[in-house]
Formats: structure tokens, sequence, C-alpha cells
């Protein structure tokens, strides 16, 4: 089969995006696994599909991480699919769908001249982590250990895919990277795995967020890791609700604030680097012939100087 493709990234998180909506393939897991392969022609965190909306909505995103699993959501994908989904309906403001929910979405001012913006609104964060499920004896962690985790203090919040947050005075990689693995392992307290932030308060207004992510690993970015990272400072009382932070991570930044009524707003960018034609085979999920089409260097350039000035 052969793809029209687009090479996007919001906040570093980069992703080949397919139109799905008039496609017929019921799989799209080896199709993920051969176009996030890092060691093949396009490589990515994951794959996005643009899909039709459900319930009235204007259109609908599918995310599939680099190991073929499907996610929730994905809030850096999210405004990706979102440009993608305004420039097809003709809108600039939409409800999305999404895997168990569904996100507003609307055109917004740019972050920084060249960098095209989406506003995106989701909610409300649950906190209830018998629904993901987790077994461990309790229905919330609001900055308390996990008993298989060790010692190290977590807030447990669905956005709605599954995050631990820990505050950290400083990330230790090899501290995350282990206890990401223990989650990816999908144990019998955790059949469905997490995500697992580090998280650095730094002043009043600013965080900075490092995630091992679930089916992907170490990550450079994770939009809905700087979600709940913005809403569980706020719970837990490091920053105040309703007050604008921006999110930092290795991939770049977000705006973002946190609500008590648990609704969480993220302003970023949704960045295109490219767009070809691939070609896969679904039955052995390889990638073959790419033939890019079109390069956005200016696109490109207007985010290295973001992640430059920050």
């Amino acid at each position: 089969m052969r793809f029209a493709i687009t090479k996007c990234h919001g906040s570093g998180n980069d992703f080949p995006m397919i139109d799905a909506r008039a496609i017929d393939l019921v799989d799209w897991a080896p199709v993920a696994r051969a176009l996030a392969d890092r060691a093949g022609p396009v490589g990515g965190d994951g794959l996005l599909l643009l899909t039709a909306g459900r319930d009235g909505a204007a259109f609908g995103m599918r995310m599939f991480n680099s190991d073929g699993s499907e996610a929730e959501t994905c809030l850096n994908g999210l405004r990706c699919v979102a440009r993608a989904g305004f420039a097809a309906a003709g809108v600039e403001a939409a409800e999305a769908s999404l895997a168990r929910s569904t996100a507003t979405v609307s055109r917004d001012a740019d972050i920084a001249p060249g960098v095209y913006t989406v506003r995106e609104a989701v909610g409300p964060v649950g906190l209830d982590v018998q629904d993901w499920p987790m077994h461990v004896g309790v229905e919330r962690i609001v900055d308390a250990p996990v008993p298989p985790l060790g010692e190290r203090r977590f807030t447990a919040v669905a956005m709605p895919n599954p995050h631990l947050v820990a505050f950290v005075d400083a990330v230790d990689e090899a501290e995350l990277v282990a206890i990401g693995e223990v989650c990816e392992a999908a144990p019998d307290w955790l059949p469905r795995r997490a995500n697992v932030s580090f998280v650095e308060v730094r002043g009043d207004d600013r965080l900075y967020v490092r995630t091992f992510e679930r089916g992907v690993g170490l990550t450079d970015s994770c939009g809905s890791a700087m979600a709940a990272s913005t809403y569980a400072a706020g719970l837990t009382g490091r920053v105040a609700f309703d007050r604008a932070l921006t999110v930092y991570n290795r991939g770049g930044l977000v705006r973002a604030r946190a609500g008590a009524d648990a609704m969480v707003t993220l302003h970023g960018n949704a960045t295109w680097e490219w767009e070809g034609i691939v070609a896969v085979d679904p039955a052995r999920g390889i990638a073959g012939e790419l033939e890019v089409e079109r390069h956005a260097g200016e696109e490109i350039a207007a985010w290295a100087r973001v992640v430059e000035a920050a």
C-alpha cells in the first residue's frame, strides 16, 4: 500500500500523519510500527490518523504508539491532527473525537512568528486509578507512594491516558527509566501500563517535564504528560490553579493552564516538516520507498528559533 503522509510535530513530538477518512484498513498497528520505526525511512514517536468525527464532531483522531499499541489520546499529536482537520472541514474551531473522549480545539494566535498554533482543551482529568485499572488498594494517589514502585511520591491522573507524575528537585533519567520499565512490563497491578514523568518546578510559572512514555520509552516530548503535570502541580499546591504556565521538555514548550474544575488547556505548535508518499507492506510491517514532495523549511526554522530561545 502507498500512503500520502505529512511528517509533523508538536513540541518536538514527531509523527507521520495520514488522512485515513477514506482508507479501508482495519489493522493500523503494523503500519504504525513500520512508519514510526526510527531505523526506517520515516520514523517518529507514533502514527497519527485523521478520521471522521463521531457524534457530531467535525473530525477525529486515532494515535498509535511506535510499538503498535493504540493510545487513548496524544495532545501534541492532536494539535497536528486539528490543523489537518481544520483544513479538511474549512473551520478554525471544532470538537474532535478521540478514542474514548472528545477535546475542543481551535486555531490560536501564534506563540512565535511563523509557528502555527492550536489551542486544545481537555478534561475533566480523572483521579480514580481503579479506572486505569491500577490495583494498589486505593482509589486515588495524590503526592503519595505507589507501593510497588518504592518510596518515590507520585500523583496519578488520567488525561484520559494514565500518568504517574513525580515532582523532583532534578530529573534523574536512570531512575525515571527504571520506574518506566517496571510500568511498561504491564505487571498484574498495572495491566494497561502507564506514562511516567519526573517534573521540576522552576519558579511559580514554569515546569520542566521528562517522560517515559507508554509504548515509546524515554521521549523528548509528551503532550498529555505536560497536561497531566500541569494539573498535578495545581492539585498538590505547587502552583496556583488557573495560572498561565510555560511547560518545557527536551522538544520545546507549550503554554498551559489547569483549573480547579479539572480542565486543562494547552497552547502549542503544530508544525509541518514535509509531505510525501511512502510504500508500506502491512503484512510484514515494513516501510519501503519514500518520496518527499515538499519540505516545510520555513516552519522548521521558525520552530528552531523557539527552541533556541527557550
